[in-house]
């Protein structure tokens, strides 16, 4: 999924900004507190992130996945596995952007709890690593993870930018990493031999999400605004492709990680009049661009990827946020499931939540079947074909997924 940037969209024009991964109308995100809300976080106002539609790569919609045929963590209640046996998530979990590593790690505790509650011979532990979403931390947390030789299994890393950090650690140790958020595209084109994404990468969401606009919502001029991060880089360069002449080079513009200022930006958006602004990044640095572009007059749909899909977005942005499309290449939580997940946690589930369940589910079968050590359990997700929750889950040889598609949210 992500790495650090977001994305924004208008109602004449699209400005993006860039961002480790994409949202456009509700649903997706990472950060340090908020839950990540599909179709259920409520911000402020009363506002809330509702699922509109999932598309395709030429933005026309597709059907949802049906939650009644995914895989049951709980498997058959009679696995058997030696005490200790664990898996290990890595991602923020504190610092600006945790509520995406929260939402991934409480999705990933609900799969382990419903595995363990049914099967009392196999009872998985988890081991939580906090990266901060820091390239620099993870790559001194990613080894902690390799040398304790009782995890055989990876939900993680979240962040584009430390998963190309320390892939080729995890390439190298042999040990099976599962993302459920990180989702620049050049990261499967590493060689690494135990990486597999659980979701569309960037250069899937960003046609998808440029021809929704483009075709279905019918926008004609578009800012494309991106942060500095691998996530909104990548991400950006992806949906101005496939923007075409919709994308207006004139207020194409670049921040930083961590700018609350965005006066220069905001003043040039406002002069080219776009029906839409894609902010290419995440929340913490979409929500002021939202309001700064609602105090300067721009009347464009602010637009935004999986990094600004995120409650916190909306508490931060205010009433700006309202009529926000947001996209994510992660589906929205189904009844049962977030009724389960906010039992358990105490919040609801956000964005990737429902993909980090689907992966540890995975992970879980794989070590119900006997496969308890790393080679077996990563080839026996190289092989897995199946349905989750929020889709089937099946990878090509350089751990893409064979069919992938984007979800589109707005914040109502």
């Amino acid at each position: 999924m992500l790495s650090s940037t977001w994305r924004s969209r208008s109602t004449r024009g699209v400005l993006v900004i860039g961002a480790a991964a994409a949202l456009v109308l509700t649903g997706c995100s990472d950060k340090s507190t908020g839950s990540g809300s599909d179709a259920t976080g409520t911000g402020s106002g009363g506002l809330s992130i509702q699922p509109v539609m999932q598309v395709d790569t030429a933005g026309k919609e597709v059907p949802k996945t049906d939650p009644a045929k995914a895989a049951d963590p709980a498997g058959d209640g009679k696995a058997t596995c030696a005490p200790g046996t664990s898996v290990a998530m890595a991602g923020a979990l504190t610092g600006p952007d945790a509520a995406l590593g929260i939402n991934i790690v409480n999705g990933v505790k609900l799969a382990l709890d419903q595995h363990n509650k049914a099967n009392p011979g196999c009872k998985i532990e988890l081991k939580q690593f906090d990266t901060e979403g820091d390239p620099q931390k993870a790559t001194q947390v990613i080894p902690q993870i390799v040398n304790d030789r009782s995890i055989i299994g990876l939900v993680g890393p979240a962040f584009s930018g430390e998963t190309k950090a320390t892939g080729q650690i995890l390439s190298d140790a042999g040990l099976v990493s599962v993302t459920s958020s990180a989702t620049n595209a050049t990261l499967t084109q590493n060689g690494w031999t135990t990486f597999f994404r659980g979701l569309a990468n960037d250069d899937v969401q960003g046609p998808s999400v440029a021809k929704y606009l483009v075709s279905t919502a019918n926008y004609k001029k578009v800012c494309v605004v991106q942060d500095n991060t691998d996530y909104g880089v990548g991400l950006a360069k992806s949906v101005t492709e496939g923007l075409g002449a919709a994308a207006d080079p004139a207020c194409a513009a670049s921040i930083k990680k961590g700018d609350k200022d965005f006066s220069a930006t905001v003043t040039k958006i406002a002069a080219a009049a776009p029906d839409a602004v894609f902010y290419s990044g995440y929340y913490a640095e979409g929500a002021p661009l939202a309001q700064q572009l609602k105090s300067g007059g721009v009347k464009a749909v602010f637009v935004g990827p999986d990094g600004v899909n995120d409650p916190q977005f909306i508490s931060q942005a205010g009433s700006a946020a309202k009529g926000a499309s947001l996209t994510c290449p992660c589906g929205p939580a189904p009844e049962k499931f977030a009724k389960d997940y906010e039992a358990l946690n105490g919040q609801a589930p956000g964005v990737y939540s429902v993909e980090a369940y689907d992966l540890t589910t995975i992970l879980a079968k794989g070590i119900d079947s006997g496969k308890v050590t790393r080679p077996d359990l990563l080839a026996y997700v190289r092989s897995y074909d199946g349905p989750g929750l929020a889709r089937n889950y099946k990878w090509s040889p350089n751990g893409e997924l064979a069919n992938a598609q984007i979800w589109i949210y707005e914040v109502k």
